[in-house]
């Protein structure tokens, strides 16, 4: 969010004057949420009992959320007038997909794009889980590390360019951050399956991102690895302060409402002269409002209602066929 109202605003509007401070960095930010990704999503793989309890867990924790978000987002644009941002109505209802952009669809607001990469990984994680090789991951990674590399130097030093639409269903852009995630689970939950394996893939990654998209992304990958790593052993007592689980919890919320629409609230108050540091306050303030009403309103509701639905049928399902 900071770097979307300070940065990312002002190389497409511009600031009316240069604001108090700037994230230019804040887009890695999404490298660490693909990583926490990868993380919690082995996580469930590993504790659901059938692939229906993965696909309800992650419908009901994605989409009620997302439909609001793109229909409050869609209705604010357009209301604010946000130049170069707004899409028509039946462009929104086909938003509701969540990949639509496979489909060339442009988005009702552009950080969508994660999600549809989400979405894929997900597909492919529910494949692995299928077919059985959930804890013999190590040889798919590295097949996508060794493609994403084949990516890399075919393009740098001979000038070919392979095939884009199978490097993006594979998420081979991508693929070394969540491959940090998985890693990271496995030793955390994991640790007396293969170690050293796992300890590989781990390095395996880093220097994967360190050739590819630069050595100081290499080092990034490394502290946001042990970051986690840390994390998920409960020794960062900071994390449970308040304020941080609190933005925690409405941290899905907020990732969908705030972009466009504190563009737009950005712009407007400067349109009116509204000084620009209370000008991203203000536009702070109205994301992070937004986003718990979101979270409390749509998101945890129907997340409940919609697992609590699962659970009963599953629970007649089995009361049926101990009946027979």
């Amino acid at each position: 969010m900071f770097f979307h109202f300070t940065t990312r605003y002002d190389q497409l509007f511009e600031h009316a004057s240069s604001p108090l401070f700037s994230l230019p960095w804040g887009h890695y930010g999404v490298n660490l949420f693909f990583m926490i990704s990868g993380f919690v999503i082995f996580l469930t793989l590993h504790r659901i009992q059938q692939p229906m309890d993965f696909l309800v867990s992650r419908f009901s924790r994605l989409y009620p959320a997302f439909w609001v978000a793109v229909l409050v987002t869609f209705l604010l644009t357009h209301w604010l007038e946000l130049p170069g941002k707004t899409v028509g109505f039946a462009t929104a209802v086909l938003n509701f997909l969540m990949f639509h952009g496979l489909f060339k669809i442009p988005s009702v607001d552009s950080v969508y794009w994660t999600l549809e990469i989400e979405l894929l990984f997900y597909f492919w994680a529910i494949v692995v889980y299928r077919i059985g090789l959930l804890d013999r991951i190590h040889s798919a990674l590295l097949l996508l590390f060794a493609m994403r590399l084949g990516y890399f130097v075919a393009s740098k030093f001979w000038g070919i360019e392979f095939s884009y639409t199978l490097s993006h269903l594979l998420i081979l852009p991508y693929i070394a951050w969540f491959g940090c995630g998985i890693m990271i689970y496995r030793r955390t939950y994991l640790p007396s399956q293969s170690p050293r394996l796992d300890l590989f893939l781990l390095i395996a990654a880093w220097l994967l991102l360190a050739i590819v998209e630069g050595v100081g992304t290499g080092f990034l990958a490394m502290g946001l690895s042990v970051l986690l790593y840390f994390t998920a052993l409960g020794r960062l007592p900071v994390l449970a302060n308040p304020v941080l689980v609190w933005l925690g919890a409405i941290s899905y919320t907020l990732y969908l409402l705030h972009e466009n629409i504190g563009w737009g609230v950005i712009l407007q108050a400067q349109r009116y002269g509204i000084e620009v540091n209370i000008s991203i306050a203000l536009a702070i303030v109205i994301s992070l409002v937004m986003a718990t009403l979101l979270s409390r309103l749509v998101e945890r509701p129907a997340m409940r209602w919609l697992r609590d639905r699962y659970k009963q049928h599953l629970s007649r399902r089995e009361q049926m066929g101990g009946a027979k």
